[in-house]
C-alpha cells in the first residue's frame, strides 16, 4: 500500500470512536489488575455486556504487544454483539470496528486497517457523517469503558448524554448510578439513594447496584443495607466487585471475621488484583488490632491468634511481590523488611519483560529507601530516650528509661540499640559484640551527624575521626576493651 494511503489513515483513525481515541489513562499508566478484572466480568456477567469487556480486553491486550491476542478479543466481541444486539448490530460494532483498523495499523497491515475504517464509513455515511456519529448506546459503551478505567468524572457526562435520548435504558441508568457512587467521595457531593434505586428498578438483576445501594443505607438503615448484601451474595456469589461491598459493608459494621471471609472469596476470583491483597492486608492489621484491645490479649489463645494473623500478613506481602513483582505499596513493618527483600531477589532472578524489571527495580529501591527512613525513626526515637548526662542521678534514670524502651530483640536494628544500651552500661565488649551483629548500613546511613553517642559518659573513646564522622565510621574502630 502507498504512503499516500498510509498518510490518509493517519488522518482518519483519529476520528474513529474507540478506545484507542477516548483517552482512558492518566499519563498512560494502566492499572496493574485491570485485566484481571475484566476477564472476571467476562467470565460472570451477562452475554449482553460481555462484547463491552472484550472491547476493553483487546485494547488491554494491545497495550502489552500482544496484538493477535487482541484481535481474537475482538473477534468475539463482534460474535456477540451479532447474537445480542442483531437489530442494532451495524451501530454497537462501530467501537470494535474502530479498535480492528488501530490494531492492524500497528501491526503494519495497512490494508486491513483501511477495510475497517471503511466499513465505519459505511454506517457512519447514513447519518451524514464519514467516519464519526453521536448515539447513545456508543456514549454508554464510551461510559463503561472510562468508569473501568476510573475516569469517572468523564464517565458521568457519557452516561448523561446516553439517558437524554432514552431516560428509562436501564443499562444507561445503571451507568450513571454507579458512576455517581463512585463519585459521592468529594465533601460538596450529596448523592441522592433514589438514583441507586431507579437503577435497581430497571435491573432488579444487577446485584453490584443493590450493594452499593446497601453501603449507601448502612448509616440510615443498616438491617436493609444487610439485607440487600445477602441477597445479592445469593444470587451472585463469585461476582468479585459484590464479594468486595460485601467486605466493605461488615468491616464497616465491625464483623472483621466476615469481612476477612468475602475478600478472600473475591481473591479466589481475581487472584492478580493487587488492590484485594491490600485490603486483606489491612484487615488481617485491623483484626490484630481487634484481638489485642479485646482486654485479654494476654490469655495463651489471644497470643496464638495474634502471631497466627502475622504470619499471614507476612505471607500475603510475600504472595503480592511474587505475583506482581512491581506492586509494593502497602508499607512493611520493621521485622517484615528482610522477607520482602528476599522476595525481591527471587523476582529478579525470573525472566521478565524489560519495562516490568525496570519497575521491579523502582520499587525495590522504594522499599528500601522505606525502610531506611524507618530504621531512622526508630533510632532517633530510641535516642530521645537516652541522652548523655554527666549527673549521675539523671544518668541512673536515663538508664532505667532506655531500658524500658529497648526494642523487641527481632527488631531490624536491634542489635544495634542493646549494644548502644550495653555501651551505655558500661559493658563495652557486650556493645561490640551487638554492634558487630548489626546491619553496616544502620551506621553509615542512620548515624550520619551522631557520633556522639559513641562516647562514654566520661569522656571519648577510641578514634576521635570516628566520633566526629559517624558516616565514615567502620566497626573495626570500635573499642575492644
Amino acid at each position: 500500500m502507498s504512503e499516500v494511503t498510509k498518510n490518509s489513515l493517519e488522518r482518519i483513525l483519529p476520528q474513529l470512536k474507540c478506545h484507542f481515541t477516548w483517552n482512558l489513562f492518566k499519563e498512560e499508566g494502566v492499572l496493574s489488575h485491570l485485566e484481571d478484572r475484566v476477564c472476571n466480568q467476562i467470565q460472570l456477567l451477562s452475554t449482553e455486556f460481555k462484547a463491552t469487556m472484550y472491547n476493553l480486553l483487546a485494547y488491554l491486550k494491545h497495550l502489552q504487544g500482544q496484538n493477535e491476542a487482541a484481535l481474537e478479543c475482538l473477534q468475539q466481541a463482534e460474535k456477540l454483539i451479532k447474537q445480542e444486539h442483531a437489530g442494532q448490530a451495524e451501530i454497537r460494532s462501530l467501537v470494535t470496528w474502530g479498535n480492528y483498523a488501530w490494531i492492524y495499523y500497528h501491526m503494519g497491515q495497512l490494508s486491513d486497517a483501511q477495510t475497517y475504517s471503511d466499513k465505519v464509513k459505511q454506517v457512519c455515511e447514513k447519518f451524514s457523517n464519514p467516519y464519526s456519529i453521536e448515539y447513545p448506546e456508543l456514549d454508554c459503551e464510551e461510559g463503561w469503558t472510562l468508569l473501568k478505567c476510573r475516569r469517572n468524572e468523564r464517565a458521568k457526562v457519557c452516561f448523561e448524554k446516553a439517558l437524554e435520548e432514552k431516560p428509562d435504558n436501564p443499562e444507561f441508568s445503571s451507568g450513571l448510578a454507579i458512576t455517581m457512587y463512585h463519585l459521592d467521595y468529594k465533601p460538596w457531593r450529596q448523592f441522592p439513594v433514589n438514583v441507586l434505586k431507579q437503577a435497581i428498578e430497571l435491573s432488579p438483576e444487577n446485584q453490584y447496584i443493590k450493594v452499593l445501594l446497601a453501603l449507601k443505607l448502612q448509616k440510615i438503615n443498616e438491617a436493609e443495607g444487610e439485607q440487600l448484601i445477602e441477597e445479592a451474595l445469593v444470587k451472585a456469589p463469585h461476582q468479585t466487585d459484590v464479594l468486595q461491598s460485601a467486605a466493605k459493608f461488615y468491616r464497616k459494621k465491625g464483623n472483621l471475621d466476615k469481612a476477612i471471609e468475602y475478600i478472600l472469596r473475591a481473591l479466589d476470583s481475581t487472584p492478580n488484583n493487587s488492590y484485594l491483597y491490600s485490603q486483606i492486608i489491612s484487615y488481617y492489621k485491623e483484626k490484630v488490632k481487634q484481638v489485642q484491645n479485646t482486654g485479654e490479649s494476654e490469655a495463651k489463645g489471644d497470643r496464638e491468634k495474634i502471631e497466627e494473623l502475622r504470619v499471614l500478613i507476612t505471607d500475603y506481602k510475600s504472595k503480592v511481590i511474587e505475583k506482581m513483582p512491581n506492586f509494593l505499596n502497602v508499607p512493611c513493618d520493621l521485622t517484615e523488611f528482610r522477607k520482602a527483600e528476599e522476595c525481591y531477589q527471587r523476582a529478579f532472578s525470573k525472566e521478565l519483560p524489560s519495562a516490568e524489571k525496570q519497575q521491579l527495580h523502582t520499587s525495590h529501591s522504594n522499599t528500601q529507601e522505606y525502610e531506611r527512613k524507618s530504621e531512622d525513626i526508630t533510632v532517633e526515637n530510641y535516642l530521645e530516650h537516652f541522652p548523655i548526662s554527666k549527673k549521675s542521678s539523671e544518668k541512673e534514670e536515663k538508664k532505667h528509661n532506655a531500658a524500658e524502651n529497648l526494642p523487641p530483640k527481632n527488631a531490624p536494628n536491634s542489635c544495634y540499640l542493646q549494644g548502644l544500651d550495653s555501651k551505655f552500661n558500661g559493658d563495652l565488649l557486650q556493645a561490640t559484640k551487638c554492634y558487630e551483629k548489626a546491619p553496616g548500613h544502620l551506621l553509615k546511613d542512620a548515624l550520619s551527624g551522631m557520633g556522639s553517642v559513641f562516647q562514654s559518659p566520661s569522656g571519648p573513646e577510641g578514634s576521635s575521626e570516628m566520633c566526629q564522622n559517624g558516616s565514615s565510621s567502620t566497626l573495626s574502630e570500635l573499642p575492644h576493651s
